[in-house]
C-alpha cells in the first residue's frame, strides 16, 4: 500500500468516484446525449477503428505528435465529457496550488521543478498529445492558444504533492499552450492503477495560458482512459507489481468515471513496453 490507499481509498473514492458526487455529471452527460442525438454524435475521442487499433499490439510507436492536426469536419460533435478533478488536482481548488509556480509551463513532467525534492518519476515512457478543438464548429477547428494543465498518479498509483513520500515532488503535473494546430504533447510515464479506479490522467483546459497560471477560469475538467490491452503489457514489467491485481478487479464498463461511456476518452495507444508509448485524444470543448 502507498500514500493515499489503505484508509486513503475512501478518501480518494469520496471525491474522485462517488456515486453523490458523480449523479449531477452523469445526468449533465445524459442530456448532452438526448438533445444532440446518439446518431448524430461523432466519436471524438476515439472512433470504432481506434478502438480497434488499441484492442490489438502495436509493433511501432507513435511520433509524440502522433494526433492528426485535422481534428475532424462533421457538422456536429459533442463536447468531452465533465468529470471529478478528483481530491489530488494541486490547482488550488483542494489546498496546494501548482499552478502559480514558475517551472509548472513545461512538456517534460517526469521531473519536479522548483523548491521541491527534485525526484523523478519512473516507468515505462508515455507521450500524451491531446489536440484541442472547438465543439462549436463541428470539431474542425483548433483551439490555438488554449492551455492544458495534465496530472497523473505514478506507477506506484500515488500522487505527487499528496501522498506520503512524495508530498514535496510536484512530477506528473504540467502545463502548455496549445500550438496552431491545437496539440500540447507531454512526456511522462505509464500510470499505474489504484483500487477501484481504471488507469487514467487527469486534464484541465483553459482558454488561455495567462488563465492557466492564475489558476482561473478552467473550460472543461475530465480524464483520459488507458486501453486495456495495453496496461496489461505496461503493468507485467518491473515496478508496476501492485498495478496487476488492481486492474484484474476493474473495467470499463464498471468504473464509476467511465461506466457511462468512454468513447470520447478513450485514447488511441501505439508504442510497446521496451520503446514506450504514444496515447492521444482528441478534446472538443
Amino acid at each position: 500500500m502507498h500514500g493515499h490507499h489503505g484508509d486513503g481509498v475512501d478518501e480518494v473514492h469520496e471525491h474522485d468516484r462517488g456515486l453523490s458526487y458523480d449523479l449531477p455529471v452523469l445526468a449533465r452527460r445524459r442530456m448532452i446525449r438526448l438533445m444532440a442525438g446518439a446518431s448524430l454524435i461523432p466519436l471524438v475521442g476515439c472512433t470504432s477503428e481506434d478502438e480497434k487499433a488499441a484492442s490489438s499490439p502495436s509493433s511501432s510507436t507513435a511520433s509524440p505528435g502522433g494526433a492528426s492536426s485535422s481534428a475532424g469536419s462533421s457538422a456536429e460533435c459533442a463536447t468531452i465529457p465533465d468529470e471529478t478533478a478528483g481530491p489530488f488536482p494541486g490547482d488550488g481548488s483542494n489546498g496546494v496550488n501548482v499552478l502559480k509556480e514558475s517551472g509548472v509551463v513545461r512538456g517534460d513532467i517526469t521531473r519536479s521543478f522548483g523548491d521541491s525534492a527534485g525526484g523523478t518519476a519512473e516507468g515505462v515512457p508515455l507521450s500524451v498529445t491531446l489536440t484541442v478543438v472547438d465543439a462549436a464548429s463541428g470539431c474542425g477547428t483548433p483551439k490555438q492558444g488554449a492551455a492544458v494543465y495534465i496530472w497523473h498518479c505514478d506507477r506506484a498509483g500515488d500522487y505527487s504533492l499528496y501522498s506520503e513520500g512524495i508530498a514535496d515532488e510536484n512530477y506528473l503535473r504540467g502545463v502548455q499552450e496549445t500550438d496552431a494546430a491545437g496539440q500540447v504533447t507531454f512526456t511522462s510515464v505509464f500510470p499505474g492503477c489504484y483500487p477501484n479506479r481504471w488507469p487514467h490522467i487527469h486534464f484541465e483546459v483553459y482558454g488561455s495560458l495567462e488563465d492557466a497560471t492564475a489558476a482561473t477560469s478552467i473550460t472543461n475538467t475530465s480524464q483520459l482512459a488507458l486501453p486495456e490491452d495495453v496496461c496489461d503489457t505496461v503493468y507485467a514489467t518491473e515496478g508496476y507489481e501492485e498495478s496487476v491485481p488492481n486492474l484484474a478487479e476493474l473495467s470499463l464498463e464498471t468504473d464509476s468515471i467511465f461506466r457511462d461511456g468512454h468513447d470520447q476518452q478513450l485514447a488511441t495507444v501505439k508504442g510497446s513496453a521496451a520503446e514506450g508509448y504514444a496515447a492521444t485524444l482528441t478534446v472538443a470543448v
